[in-house]
């Protein structure tokens, strides 16, 4: 009964771990839609003071398409360094 409460207390973190790498790969496949990587997009939520979680932000991504574009919008203004990037999505290595 005792390795069980420790199973099932190890696993109960396990479970909240799986479910941040979710979020973040969602919020990543939504972001590079819109040719802003994960980090950029993470760090340009700080700098637009934009106070969304990522359970939020990959609801918003898979749900809400149009919203989520608009956040990504409002962190490319705000961030300098996507503000001189264009808007449309980088090239890969194999275009």
């Amino acid at each position: 009964v005792e390795k069980a409460w420790q199973y099932a207390f190890r696993d109960r973190k396990v479970k909240k771990r799986e479910m941040r790498k979710s979020w973040i790969r969602t919020i990543n496949a939504g972001s590079r839609e819109h040719g802003v990587a994960y980090n950029r997009l993470i760090c340009g939520l700080r700098t637009a003071d934009i106070d969304l979680n990522r359970k939020v932000l990959a609801d918003l991504a898979v749900s809400e398409p149009h919203s989520f574009a608009a956040v990504v919008a409002t962190v490319r203004a705000h961030d300098p360094y996507l503000s001189a990037q264009s808007s449309k999505p980088a090239a890969g290595p194999l275009d």
